[in-house]
């Protein structure tokens, strides 16, 4: 079980990648999605511009933090739990930063990666560092 969560946290690395090309107008993860654009919390201090500069950053360094934590998982080295609990941190953040504060369509906002994030911050803390 061990080495299948290793492989799923990089997987949600790779997700993460793929929030990053939404947020630089690399691609569309969804016709019509406008992700990370707008921000309850950021678009009147950076503009729309701004948002994306910011929300690719942080999706990118999430991104590299599970990665590198997953590898870690698998190889078995003592600090993949540190790369882990800091890149979820940070990706659950970065989407209710970049959250637009509407209920709608949370899913295309971030709001199933939260979910995620919450329960690998337990499995963490409660199954394998138990």
């Amino acid at each position: 079980m061990f080495k299948f969560f290793g492989v799923f946290i990089i997987l949600h690395g790779i997700v993460h990648l793929l929030y990053f090309g939404q947020s630089r107008k690399l691609f569309e993860l969804k016709p019509g999605m406008t992700w990370p654009v707008p921000s309850w919390a950021l678009s009147k201090i950076l503009g729309d511009r701004g948002i994306r500069k910011l929300a690719g950053i942080l999706c990118f360094l999430a991104a590299v933090g599970l990665v590198t934590g997953g590898i870690g998982i698998l190889v078995e080295l003592s600090w993949w739990d540190n790369s882990v609990v800091i890149s979820v941190v940070l990706s659950t953040v970065l989407y209710i930063l970049f959250w637009d504060g509407k209920i709608c369509k949370l899913s295309e906002k971030g709001g199933i990666g939260v979910l995620i994030n919450l329960g690998i911050l337990c499995l963490v803390y409660f199954v394998f560092k138990a």
